[in-house]
């Protein structure tokens, strides 16, 4: 008998929705349905183990678990009061509820999270007289709601804490960006293992970090421990062998053409430290200094950074002022590179004076960017 399969959700940065749906292609993914804000895909259950495990861009990736319409909140305690929970984990596992909307016409989300809860409550005391505890801080499941005008969809969070916690940053920093937005940068900038990577102003070196475990085939996940492992569905037997074969596939350690500079030695400080706790200080070079003055590190290559656009470190004047000398500086000690700047802020960049050849539209959280490619050749024009 052929089990019908799954159906799945992988949320994401908005911007990466094409290239998520690529990499789940790659771990067997069927039904592969981008939109906004992540990508729909259906499968086996285990499925779920190889897109947790190695997807490097997803932030979540829930199980669909039922659904139905709705005109108000009974509708939706009726609906979930339906699903069979007690198959679906132990009374003993603590819960939380969280839910989204888009044009739902309820007045009051959080009362109808509340029913869901009360829904899920009930329906372990009628099976097993006792009910859940709910932990609002570290849950072992996550159930998800999501409302449309007229539909609540019910999904399970196989991931557990969100997939940009790789179990290997120590040291935040000042103003990082989560790991599957740096991941994301990476690869839109095209740039492969072996080609050099440099990134100016490597904070607590996030993006260093990912390039480091892309060049070294390190599976992002497999430092933590996932929502799946809380399931009733899951299979040790099953999921072993596909944690083994990620670590059997990593490479050994060793220095890659990686490259960071930051002018605070308070973030190279923080920086070190997650190198040293990731075990990759030996793969990449650190080193102290400014952007405006530091050589490029080798003569080709590319370039991937987050600098200052206002809304986190730096004043508005300070900014105005540095983004023209960082065009000189690209265009004087980058020739044969290409660079690939982040910025929240659409005038900033206009102040490099270079013409961009590619503006891709991404969110870091809330914040709408674009990640803008130049690429700097031995006078390259400026505006």
């Amino acid at each position: 008998m052929t089990m019908k399969p799954e159906k799945f959700f992988a949320t994401c940065p908005r911007g990466l929705e094409a290239l998520l749906a690529d990499e789940l292609r790659v771990q067997g993914a069927e039904n592969l349905a981008p939109t906004y804000g992540g990508v729909a895909f259906s499968g086996k259950f285990e499925l779920c183990y190889r897109v947790n495990l190695h997807s490097r861009l997803a932030s979540r990736v829930l199980w669909r678990i039922g659904g139905g319409e709705y005109d108000n909140e009974e509708d939706i305690y009726q609906g979930s009061l339906s699903l069979d929970w007690p198959s679906l984990f132990s009374v003993e596992r603590s819960i939380v509820v969280k839910m989204t909307a888009q044009k739902s016409p309820l007045k009051s989300l959080e009362f109808a999270t509340l029913r869901i809860k009360d829904a899920v409550c009930d329906r372990f005391r009628d099976a097993c007289n006792a009910r859940p505890d709910v932990d609002i801080r570290e849950p072992e499941i996550r159930i998800h709601a999501f409302l449309t005008a007229t539909v609540c969809t019910l999904y399970l969070d196989t991931s557990g804490a969100s997939l940009f916690k790789r179990g290997l940053r120590v040291q935040a920093g000042a103003a990082p960006i989560n790991e599957n937005l740096a991941a994301g940068l990476i690869k839109l900038s095209g740039w492969r293992p072996g080609v050099p990577l440099f990134d100016p102003m490597c904070g607590s070196g996030t993006i260093l970090m990912e390039a480091a475990q892309i060049a070294l085939n390190i599976a992002p996940g497999s430092g933590r421990h996932f929502g799946f492992e809380n399931l009733a569905r899951f299979d040790g037997n099953v999921w072993t062998p596909i944690k083994e074969a990620a670590a059997a596939a990593q490479l050994p350690a060793t220095a890659q053409p990686i490259f960071g500079r930051d002018m605070f030695g308070s973030s190279l400080a923080d920086a070190r430290v997650n190198l040293e706790a990731a075990g990759l200080d030996q793969v990449i070079e650190l080193k102290q200094g400014n952007v405006l003055e530091v050589p490029a590190p080798a003569d080709h290559g590319v370039i991937v950074t987050n600098p200052p656009y206002g809304v986190r470190i730096g004043e508005q004047a300070e900014l105005l002022e540095f983004y023209p000398k960082l065009g000189d500086w690209l265009k004087r000690k980058c020739a044969g590179w290409n660079a690939y700047i982040l910025s929240a802020d659409m005038e900033l960049p206009k102040r490099i004076r270079l013409s961009a050849t590619r503006r891709t539209p991404l969110f870091n959280g809330a914040l709408e960017c674009r990640l803008f490619e130049y690429k700097i050749v031995a006078g390259s024009a400026r505006k």
